[in-house]
């Protein structure tokens, strides 16, 4: 953890911004242009990929996403797992990341999507997608390649876990309740697929020994 400032601080700063705005009645707005929808919907724009990511809310009467709550999980998960990357990386190195890994989630929920109406599932095209929660994913990866023995909690399960048995823990619980029937409400492949993304970009970056230069 750290104090906020750089781009992490911006990041939150706008995604605030962008929720604020919503409350103030301009909610159906950014839901209609700025969600995640899926390609086969008229309301789907190529630009979704990246506008999702600073949405946290749905209008109410439309769908229940958690809300504040969900706004507050994910910006603490930033603050909290981004800001030792941040300081490692630099701004331009924790951005790329941090979008690569937003946008990587969006493509993985929406293949995912296309498997589940090709089971029979055609409610995929009508419901859509927000949150900062693919990307936040990949830095908790990312998070557990950097500190493998940190230990943290699950607020449900008091107990201290090592980065790199917890994040692989929730993963395979994203996992379960994405196949499963149960209605969670929440973009689980999303979350599978910045993780995903995560590990692939560290991956390759530990490989091949990225220099931090060639990102100031």
């Amino acid at each position: 953890m750290g104090r906020l400032s750089g781009a992490i601080k911006h990041l939150i700063i706008i995604n605030v911004i962008v929720f604020v705005i919503c409350t103030m009645g301009f909610g159906l707005l950014f839901y209609k242009y700025g969600a995640l929808w899926f390609p086969e919907n008229e309301n789907f724009g190529i630009w979704q990929l990246v506008t999702h990511m600073f949405l946290h809310d749905f209008p109410k009467g439309v769908r229940d996403s958690g809300g504040i709550f969900h706004i507050l999980f994910n910006m603490y998960a930033l603050w909290a797992f981004g800001s030792p990357l941040q300081r490692i990386w630099g701004n331009n190195k924790f951005l790329f990341f941090y979008f690569s890994a937003g946008i990587g989630a969006a493509l993985i929920h929406t293949a995912a999507n296309y498997y589940f109406l090709s089971q029979g599932f055609t409610e995929v095209i009508n419901i859509p997608a927000v949150g900062a929660s693919g990307a936040v994913y990949g830095i908790l990866v990312a998070f557990a390649f950097m500190y493998p023995s940190a230990e943290l909690m699950l607020i449900f399960l008091p107990i201290p876990i090592k980065a790199k048995y917890f994040v692989p823990l929730i993963i395979l619980g994203d996992l379960f309740f994405g196949f499963s029937s149960v209605n969670t409400g929440v973009a689980h492949f999303a979350h599978i697929g910045g993780a995903l993304i995560g590990f692939i970009m560290m991956w390759y970056w530990k490989k091949n020994q990225f220099n931090q230069n060639r990102w100031d």
